[in-house]
């Protein structure tokens, strides 16, 4: 068996740094979309992920997989918006066993309401806080860290190129 590789000061300094940035700006999007919306930060992301799609509808599993997400999370969390009336969900024309989630108007002007405050949570709380330089690093190491953690070794986006 291999010797395990502890972490020293600088690395654990890194990983402690991730940790704690990332639990507080996630709790810190989910209160203001709670406070300001109503939503989740996964409900929010659904409606974004919809607006964007052509129609505004996406299958299910297309929708977990770019969310990532389980099935069975999605179904629940779309189920939560659509008794909101936010988005409904309908067979899929092309395949039988394919349920497409389709955003409603109501869901459309709901995320337009939410996402000026929310794109000014996610500046104050991380976009803000850096500088040019620190994003451009932070968005390619993130999306190394991401494309390597993919199951399916499919592309993402990685950031900016590099200079």
């Amino acid at each position: 068996m291999a010797e395990t590789r502890w972490l020293d000061e600088h690395e654990m300094a890194a990983w402690q740094g991730f940790l704690e940035a990332t639990s507080r700006v996630s709790r810190h999007l989910e209160q203001q979309l709670k406070d300001d919306a109503g939503l989740s930060h996964p409900q929010y992301e659904i409606l974004v992920r919809l607006a964007a799609a052509p129609d505004g509808e996406v299958r299910m599993t297309e929708l977990a997989e770019g969310l990532f997400t389980s099935k069975s999370g999605l179904t629940y969390q779309v189920g939560q918006l659509e008794k909101r009336g936010l988005v409904t969900r309908r067979s899929c024309p092309t395949d039988v066993r394919g349920v497409l989630a389709v955003l409603t108007p109501t869901g459309r002007r709901t995320l337009r309401e939410a996402a000026p405050g929310h794109v000014a949570a996610v500046r104050a709380s991380l976009i803000d806080v850096l500088d040019e330089e620190e994003l451009t690093v932070l968005a390619r190491a993130l999306g190394r860290v991401g494309s390597r953690l993919r199951p399916d070794g499919a592309a993402g986006p990685v950031g900016p190129p590099a200079p």
